[in-house]
């Protein structure tokens, strides 16, 4: 049973660790980001293959100049683990609120989807990425539509979401802005 219980916490070690991935580029948290990766990994994700510092210098300045918002969805997820070693499958979405691109120009949605292939290695009792490569394999371009605020009073009176440590998922202890209310 103890060998069940290890396999389980290791998967677990290794699905948290994917996640750190995704909350810290989508917050902008680089201690978040950087702790999935070993410091002496290799990243290929398009046209940068690097280092985790240097792949995160190069896509925040991307991120932000290009995107209002972005989310990395992190999907069906596979793991071979054999002992301090494993090898990961992860399917993504990538959902983003682009920026215009001259002024007055249209924002649009870009959608892309494509699969982590990782190198994992548990050091030190860490799991961590030793090697990534990135395969995107669909992308589009959608028109963006406006959030529903004349349809919906108050959307946003709980507040917005933030791509930094101001934003709600922060908090602790999490508290609503507002007080519940009863129809």
């Amino acid at each position: 049973m103890s060998d069940a219980l290890q396999r389980l916490l290791d998967r677990q070690d290794i699905a948290d660790c994917l996640t750190r991935f995704a909350r810290g580029m989508d917050r902008f948290d680089r201690s978040l980001f950087l702790s999935a990766f070993h410091a002496d990994a290799t990243i290929a994700a398009g046209p940068f293959v690097g280092s985790p510092e240097d792949c995160w210098d190069w896509a925040v300045p991307m991120h932000k100049a290009a995107q209002v918002l972005h989310h990395h969805a992190l999907l069906n997820h596979s793991a071979d683990i054999n002992g301090d070693t494993a090898h990961a499958e992860t399917y993504y979405q990538f959902i983003a609120r682009n920026r215009p691109f001259e002024p007055g120009g249209d924002e649009t949605v870009m959608l892309a989807g494509g699969r982590y292939i990782d190198r994992l290695e548990k050091r030190d009792g860490s799991w961590r990425i030793a090697l990534r490569t990135n395969l995107i394999e669909w992308s589009c371009l959608q028109p963006a539509l406006p959030l529903p605020f004349g349809e919906v009073p108050d959307l946003m009176l709980n507040g917005a979401s933030a791509r930094d440590p101001d934003d709600a998922s922060y908090l602790r202890p999490l508290v609503n802005r507002r007080p519940a209310q009863r129809p």
